[in-house]
């Protein structure tokens, strides 16, 4: 393929996710060595023409485009001047090149405190290394076929690409139906698969299949070796080693040659982020929440009592639910790779609002997930042991005793109790939770109970026209830890990146702002597993050690509430407003990959009252709608292979 045509085909590709980057194009070629790279950049450091990508290496050996941060390209920088490197901008990308020179690929990125996900070619061994950042806050998928290999941020850049295979993976499916989300290293589609966090992927020939990736970080490793070493000083020592660790960690963060402000939504983990801020900030930081008109999803309040405390610049938008179903018909476009978690609908409209006058935003995200922040650790842990201790037989028995009722009726139960019986007073939505125990109760496993749990449908297989393998996944990977470490770190290596991290790229870079995690730097991560269980989890609840950190910026009495989460009256949608959008979709379907009769068996006992699966609903719906966007659609002609491109 010669040069105009490869120029034109990643033109095209980078086009379609010009929301990524708005503020810069670029195109490199390299008609020998059949590669040519696209990138779109939205300028955050160094915003010169020094800063354009694709960039190459001082010597020429390497050519680099970068999607992310490098945050302490500072430090590095100055090692690297006391080795002979010279410089002409400040970029964190002109750092990284000169790192690969000095250090070599592996040996740089494990120097580099970061999130990204970089596409490098080193032309003396012809090679292209494509890596992402350890927790996977930036995404990278790749697709090959027949002696092509594409790579992008976002699944839309390579359907742009010269030819696109849109055959779905099937095993992905089911896994979307089950947990809300495809977990990597699959992708939606057959021939696509997303690079795992922490790891490279070096190309050699891309006529043959891709050679497995190879990592340079582990959460694994990381969990059993802090496990085996654990942090052995008391709570103050403690204390004190994490309060530096995360106050480095969003000093770095606050780096930046444009406006910067926070998400706020006055929980723990936001609220300890934007403490800290301010705390490093001689100006008020700008932060920034909305509100909703319906009080049990409503968290606008409690931020701004954290805001008016700390005393931070802050932005509130209240909006009503139709401001938030409004956003409904965007998300096949925005989430290329079908995801059904409902929060992807605040994050969206308080990322909207922080565009308006920031570029960068720092987050809580990552909290819940290294301190055992979820309702599910300590509850789930306590459940399973218990469930275990039952013989099997009589597991099963009780969840058709529990089966034999519906959700709704069970709620109907608790209602008439709740004056007189403590436990059905403090538990909401009873029936449904107890139709989530009757599930566990089925499960032969711990690995298959917390499954379970995190199910939105328990049977996804019987809902889809599809063949696949048999599915025997192992979630909780690690007979080093206890039960709860092992449920965190399920989801720090699936739920996290996946899902959370996933939704937030997305949804912000949509808006094309970029969203930093400083809860998730790296070495954070590294001494939350060398903690003891006592500094996350006392008095019955998680996140203790954050919550310290928290107290010291913020009033015990402004943070310390039931948590409440981010998320939408899903329910109530489904049953009201959004009724003729579900309806219309899975039952007007028609999608080889679903089979229409159990479709809409489900969606009928939902609205009858008979199950009350929102979640499980919406995923079907949102699936619908995303296949009408990226499935549907006329596939282009193929056009000639061997090129390269993001």
């Amino acid at each position: 393929m010669n040069a105009s045509r490869m120029q034109q085909i990643a033109t095209r590709m980078a086009n379609a996710i010009v929301h990524r980057g708005p503020d810069d194009a670029g195109i490199w070629t390299d008609e020998i060595g059949g590669i040519a790279l696209a990138f779109r950049r939205l300028s955050i450091v160094d915003l010169s023409v020094l800063g354009h990508q694709p960039m190459q290496s001082a010597g020429g050996r390497f050519t680099m485009i970068f999607n992310g941060e490098i945050y302490n390209h500072r430090v590095l920088r100055n090692q690297l001047e006391s080795r002979g490197h010279w410089f002409r901008g400040h970029s964190d990308t002109e750092v990284a090149l000169a790192a690969f020179e000095e250090w070599g690929i592996e040996g740089s990125v494990k120097k580099f405190v970061g999130m990204f996900a970089i596409a490098v070619w080193d032309s003396h061994k012809h090679q292209l290394s494509l890596i992402r950042d350890r927790m996977g806050i930036k995404p990278l998928f790749v697709y090959q076929n027949r002696g092509l290999v594409s790579f992008g941020s976002e699944l839309k850049a390579l359907i742009a690409g010269p030819e696109f295979d849109r055959s779905l993976d099937p095993a992905a499916v089911r896994s979307y139906l089950r947990y809300l989300y495809v977990p990597a290293p699959r992708a939606i589609f057959n021939r696509v698969v997303k690079l795992l966090p922490g790891h490279i992927l070096t190309i050699s020939d891309p006529t043959s299949p891709l050679p497995p990736s190879r990592a340079f970080w582990s959460a694994e490793e990381v969990a059993l070796r802090g496990t085996l070493e654990p942090f052995v000083g008391d709570d103050r020592e403690a204390m004190a080693e994490f309060e530096s660790i995360v106050t480095e960690a969003v000093r770095l963060r606050m780096v930046a040659d444009v406006p910067l402000g926070a998400l706020l939504s006055g929980g723990v983990d936001s609220s300890a982020v934007v403490g800290v801020m301010q705390s490093l900030s001689s100006r008020p930081v700008k932060t920034f929440t909305i509100g909703f008109d319906q009080e049990a999803f409503n968290e606008a309040a409690h931020a701004r009592a954290v805001a008016q405390h700390l005393g931070t610049d802050h932005t509130e938008l209240h909006l009503t639910g139709a401001d938030a179903l409004a956003v409904v018909p965007r998300l096949p476009e925005m989430f290329d790779e079908p995801l059904a978690d409902p929060s992807q609908i605040p994050t969206f409209l308080v990322c909207q609002l922080a565009r308006q006058h920031v570029t960068v935003a720092l987050t809580g995200d990552g909290g819940d997930e290294l301190f055992a922040g979820y309702n599910r650790y300590i509850s789930g842990e306590r459940l399973i042991s218990e469930l275990r201790k039952y013989p099997s037989l009589l597991r099963r028995l009780t969840a058709s005793g529990f089966a034999a009722l519906s959700p709704s009726g069970w709620n109907h139960f608790a209602d008439l109790l709740r004056p007189v019986f403590p436990v059905a007073r403090s538990t909401r939505l009873f029936g449904e939770k107890l139709g989530k125990v009757a599930d566990m109760l089925r499960a032969e496993s711990p690995s298959g109970m917390y499954r379970s749990l995190l199910s939105a449908w328990q049977r996804p297989e019987d809902l889809l026209a599809m063949d696949f393998e048999h599915e025997t996944p192992n979630m909780l990977n690690g007979s080093f830890a206890g039960l709860l470490e092992r449920m965190m770190l399920a989801d720090q290596v699936s739920y996290l990146p996946d899902d959370l991290l996933a939704k937030v790229d997305h949804a912000s870079m949509a808006v094309s702002l970029e969203a930093r995690v400083p809860l998730l730097d790296h070495r954070l991560v590294e001494f939350s597993w060398k903690l003891p269980r006592r500094m996350k989890v006392r008095d019955g609840r998680g996140k203790w050690i954050l919550r310290e950190l928290l107290y010291k910026h913020v009033p015990r009495q402004l943070v310390d509430r039931e948590k409440m989460g981010f998320s939408v009256p899903l329910a109530q949608w489904l049953g009201g407003p959004l009724r003729d959008w579900a309806g219309d979709l899975l039952l007007s379907q028609t999608s080889d990959h679903l089979r229409r009769s159990a479709v809409a068996a489900e969606w009928d006992s939902f609205q009858s009252g008979k199950t009350s699966n929102a979640a499980g609903i919406w995923a079907l719906a949102t699936l619908c709608a995303w296949q009408q966007r990226w499935v549907a659609e006329p596939v282009q002609s193929i056009a000639e292979a061997s090129v390269m491109v993001s």
